[in-house]
């Protein structure tokens, strides 16, 4: 309705007109910012208000044929629905409850051959995905540091996990080889987390697990293994997958030194960086691995890096060939659930809101080692020296193992000591802290076959036992001061119970 028109209608019901301009200048104001954010696809320097955003995301839902808008009816009688759906899926929802929390964008997104195409019973919908999409990498761009032109010159939105869009992402690439292809290896470089083997499995695809190497505290990439595997497996190799964001002893892989590798032998290079675009050192290394060797697709979960519920991961490339066969593997149609989340996120932040969370975690990064190291001190124990990790923290935990006994063999001796250690981690949550890792020395997981001997410190001889903390984008001030407290009070319980039991 033009402007002149509200203006004759809130005359019509006795609105003053001095009242009435000030309601029409705010829808005008308004939908001056909906106009911009379609027609630039950037993300707004200031968030929108929640009443902003709900108008748009219903705005976006009446256009799809599920939300029916009445007619007149052919005889003038009554009126009628503009669409009747005679379709198996037709969007329709019976509770209310749900069509409310869904702002009635029912259809969710894609087609059965391809999840970035547009739906034809949901023109909104389609917008809406698009346009998250377009909003998400210019966060990324401008607010991670990632380059436009590199690591994140395109992307898809997935309602997925991490770990079930990495197993995507590897049959596409699987795909792409042709059904004759002979190339069934990925290449892993150790890190110890079971989504990212399991994704390679679900694949249907063989993980050789590359040992890592120790450095100091650092748990570090082992390049030279990799190179070796890379010679010994030759045609067979698929991809290598690296990774960004770990927990500590281990730090980012040299994922700029395999690029080299991949391009020189012609293997895809995928990295895991499911919560590294919080961090400007990461960012910064994938940015250089694109420059200096291959890359082929960067994987980031949705709620790590912009805080929404968890079921969301974004895959960035180099090229855009890649991108667009990961949607055209995905099987059906997709719920937008998640991608409707990080579209309301994405506008209530705006990049400002975005990089001061970012900015915020920097200054508290200031304080959280030496925090850590206070608390170590003062029970007998050292933070990790991990420079390379600017995420995660671990801090050794050797003073809660008891002494060996003279009649008691090495391997029954770690394994009564893990337990206790890991009790200390079930002290800590019961104490209403979340988060933690406590890893004993020696403990091994079998995975797919494979024995992952010190499992949780992705190497099979660290020397230590330790527990590990994140800083992470979203923590606050006051979480950080209760946790130190919390950490220092269940130290000093243990070990008064630990030498209880000795006086025993």
């Amino acid at each position: 309705m033009e402007t002149k028109e509200l203006e004759k209608s809130f005359q019509a019901l006795n609105i003053p007109k001095t009242h009435a301009t000030v309601g029409i200048s705010n829808l005008i104001a308004s939908n001056k910012q909906f106009r911009s954010l379609f027609v630039n696809r950037r993300l707004p320097n200031a968030g929108f208000s929640d009443v902003q955003i709900q108008n748009l995301l219903f705005l976006f839902s009446i256009l799809d044929t599920n939300n029916k808008t009445m007619a007149t009816g052919g005889d003038g009688d009554g009126e009628e629905s503009r669409w009747c759906g005679v379709g198996e899926r037709e969007g329709r929802v019976y509770s209310s409850l749900v069509a409310q929390r869904h702002f009635g964008l029912s259809h969710g997104m894609g087609r059965s051959g391809d999840i970035t195409e547009p739906q034809p019973k949901a023109a909104g919908s389609s917008a809406l995905v698009k346009l998250t999409l377009l909003l998400a990498l210019d966060a990324i761009r401008r607010g991670s540091g990632l380059n436009a032109k590199g690591p994140a010159a395109s992307g898809i939105l997935l309602p997925l996990c991490t770990g079930m869009s990495m197993s995507l992402l590897l049959s596409s690439l699987k795909s792409s080889e042709g059904s004759d292809s002979n190339k069934t290896i990925v290449l892993w470089s150790r890190i110890d987390q079971k989504s990212c083997f399991k994704a390679i499995s679900s694949a249907g695809l063989e993980c050789v697990v590359v040992p890592t190497t120790i450095q100091g505290d650092e748990v570090v990439t082992d390049v030279q293994a990799m190179e070796q595997a890379l010679a010994q497996y030759g045609d067979k190799v698929l991809a290598v997958i690296t990774t960004t964001s770990c927990f500590a002893p281990r730090v980012p892989d040299s994922v700029d030194e395999i690029a080299k590798l991949c391009a020189k032998t012609n293997v895809h290079h995928v990295i895991n960086n499911a919560y590294g675009l919080q961090c400007p050192k990461t960012c910064k290394l994938i940015n250089r691995a694109c420059v200096v060797g291959r890359v082929d697709a960067i994987v980031c979960s949705t709620d790590k890096n912009f805080l929404v519920p968890v079921g969301g991961a974004i895959i960035l490339s180099p090229h855009k060939k890649v991108t667009a066969l990961v949607g055209k593997v995905y099987a059906g149609r997709a719920s937008s659930s998640p991608i409707v989340d990080l579209f309301i996120t994405l506008l209530s932040m705006g990049l400002n809101g975005y990089t001061r969370l970012l900015k915020e975690r920097q200054t508290m990064l200031e304080t959280f080692p030496n925090r850590l190291q206070a608390v170590a001190d003062k029970h007998g124990e050292r933070i990790l020296s991990c420079p390379a990790n600017t995420i995660s923290f671990g801090m050794t935990l050797d003073g809660l193992a008891r002494s060996k006994r003279d009649d008691e063999s090495e391997a029954d001796y770690l394994a009564s000591v893990a337990k206790e250690i890991s009790s200390f981690g079930a002290m800590l949550f019961s104490r209403c802290v979340s988060g933690t890792r406590v890893v004993p020395r020696g403990e091994v997981k079998i995975m797919g076959g494979h024995d992952f001997v010190g499992f949780g410190s992705s190497t099979a001889n660290f020397g230590h036992a330790y527990m590990t903390a994140a800083c992470a984008i979203g923590v606050s001030t006051q979480e950080l001061d209760e946790f130190f407290v919390r950490l220092d009070k269940t130290l000093t319980e243990f070990h008064t119970k630990k030498n209880k039991a000795s006086a025993k």
